[in-house]
């Protein structure tokens, strides 16, 4: 599976196009007074004005999987690394053979840029906005974690995550260069005590050759 755009909600147009551009290195390629969008390796992130107060996402950026320090030294000089397990700021997801770091955005979003070391994508360019992959990460916030995937799998086809058990209030859909994070409302964004909640979104996407779009 392939996230080839997703599109969320922002309360400030002027502050997140000078995040992406100058935190993450991204290439805006759309703005006006009502949205703004960047390319982020194949996917394009947009962001569209609204006056619902604090909209707050996860969504995760693939990295060449040998540039993860790289990476951190890189995001550290403009912004706060959080800990995940104090005072460790690298994650180690070991059932996933990936490892990744998490920081805020402008808008509060919990981001993260993650390597996939079972993915062939090294890169030996210096790490830059360019050298992201992808956007392979997604969340979506449910009060019936179980149902919502249920729901997908049924009307796209979207295979269980093979690496991820299914839990009751954590959910996991997708490949490993595409996955939809199904997170129970109220539960925390990880690593942090930002309580998940369901705001608008729109993913664009294609798995087996199909192209397919999911609205919250």
């Amino acid at each position: 599976m392939t996230i080839l755009k997703i599109e969320l909600l922002t309360n400030n147009i002027n502050a997140t196009s000078e995040f992406y551009q100058e935190v993450l290195g991204l290439k805006m390629i759309a703005i006006n007074e009502t949205s703004v969008s960047f390319q982020a390796g194949s996917t394009t992130l947009r962001f569209v004005l609204s006056k619902i107060e604090n909209p707050i996402y996860h969504f995760a950026f693939d990295i060449p999987n040998n540039q993860l320090l790289e990476a951190f030294g890189a995001i550290e000089k403009y912004t706060e690394i959080l800990e995940v397990i104090p005072p460790d700021k690298i994650a180690d997801f070991y059932n996933w053979n990936a490892k990744s770091f998490y920081f805020f955005d402008n808008n509060g979003n919990v981001l993260e840029l993650i390597c996939r070391y079972n993915l062939d994508n090294k890169s030996e360019e210096p790490f830059s906005g360019s050298s992201i992959i992808s956007i392979s990460e997604i969340g979506f916030v449910s009060k019936n974690v179980s149902q919502l995937c249920d729901e997908l799998v049924a009307k796209y086809d979207v295979p269980v995550f093979s690496m991820q058990p299914k839990l009751e209030k954590f959910i996991v859909l997708g490949t490993e260069i595409g996955l939809f994070i199904l997170a129970a409302e109220g539960k925390d964004w990880y690593p942090t005590n930002i309580k998940a909640k369901s705001f608008w979104s729109k993913v664009t996407f294609e798995i087996d050759n199909v192209l397919s779009v999911f609205e919250t």
